[in-house]
């Protein structure tokens, strides 16, 4: 009896593919974990610094909807999504996740995550036991199964997670934060991504309204004070106050400035902390590096601490 493989389709929904050499080692690496791979006739396209120009991505993110493949795995982020956020057919995107794919990517896929669950084609926030399907930011084709500097071709731990999630087993991940936050314990929508991407969503009818919820952030090149500009508006927007709890990836790939004299992301946090009521935890393994969990956006969570031990489980 053969096999039963899980189907998975690579697409490029934003920033040019430089090389092709990535996406073809990613396809061996994700056959090699059971899946069933198929590249997206435009994947490789490029019109500018974009995979394709904008009604190539759009005709592609549609036709996935339409073919709803199990997964349907993003080859990279970079910019080109905001710019097809007011054309994609939501309903079609919901109908695929209703037939059962879960969208994966991270980075500028937060625009299409975040998309998604303001229109309401994320699925629901409460699904029942072994459902993958929905958004999941995660990790991105190229960047994580597609590197020629490892047998795996990315981290083992990142490529193992996202084969639960995307397979329905995985019901929760764990990290460790910092002291003072024992005995925690909050429930909520979870909902976020790339902190810039989030705040360029606010205002438009593409950014969710949630209260109540589990915020997750990360970001790459943005300096401390960036970073801190960024949540501040976010604060005086209203929008940390309203979470039960704001969790924190990795703000990676910036560089120190002679002009900070002791300014970095520990004391943004703490300022932070000092403004709003919200639990403000650190640690989450997510963003712009090689070790990232899959967090399925827009699904009911509980967050719990043991000690310094942090579970988001659904």
């Amino acid at each position: 009896m053969s096999e039963t493989r899980t189907p998975l389709t690579i697409f490029s929904p934003a920033g040019v593919v430089a090389r092709t050499t990535p996406v073809r080692l990613a396809s061996k690496r994700l056959k090699a974990l059971g899946f069933e791979v198929s590249v997206d006739e435009s994947a490789l396209l490029k019109h500018q610094r974009f995979a394709g120009d904008d009604e190539t991505r759009l005709a592609a993110l549609h036709r996935i909807a339409d073919a709803a493949p199990s997964v349907a795995l993003a080859t990279r982020g970079g910019y080109g999504l905001t710019r097809l956020l007011d054309r994609i057919d939501w309903p079609r995107l919901a109908g695929s996740v209703e037939r059962g794919t879960a969208w994966v990517g991270y980075s500028d896929c937060t625009a299409l995550q975040l998309g998604a669950l303001a229109h309401g084609a994320a699925g629901p926030a409460s699904v029942g036991e072994g459902v993958s399907a929905g958004f999941w930011a995660g990790p991105l084709a190229c960047d994580d199964f597609g590197q020629a500097d490892g047998a795996l071709g990315g981290d083992d731990v990142t490529q193992e997670t996202f084969v639960e999630a995307v397979t329905g087993s995985l019901e929760a991940v764990g990290f460790r934060t910092e002291a003072g936050f024992d005995g925690l314990e909050v429930g909520g929508r979870l909902w976020g991504g790339n902190l810039s991407v989030l705040q360029a969503l606010i205002g438009t009818p593409h950014f969710p309204r949630i209260r109540n919820g589990v915020l997750f952030l990360e970001d790459v090149n943005e300096h401390p004070y960036r970073v801190e500009r960024t949540l501040q508006q976010l604060h005086m927007a209203g929008i940390l106050d309203q979470q039960k709890a704001i969790l924190l990836g990795h703000f990676s790939g910036w560089k120190k400035s002679p002009l900070d004299r002791g300014f970095n992301l520990k004391t943004v946090i703490a300022h932070l902390r000092s403004l709003t009521k919200t639990p403000i935890l650190t640690g989450l393994p997510y963003g712009h590096v090689p070790v990232k969990v899959c967090l399925p956006v827009g699904r009911k969570v509980n967050l719990m601490v043991q000690g310094r031990d942090a579970f988001v489980m659904w």
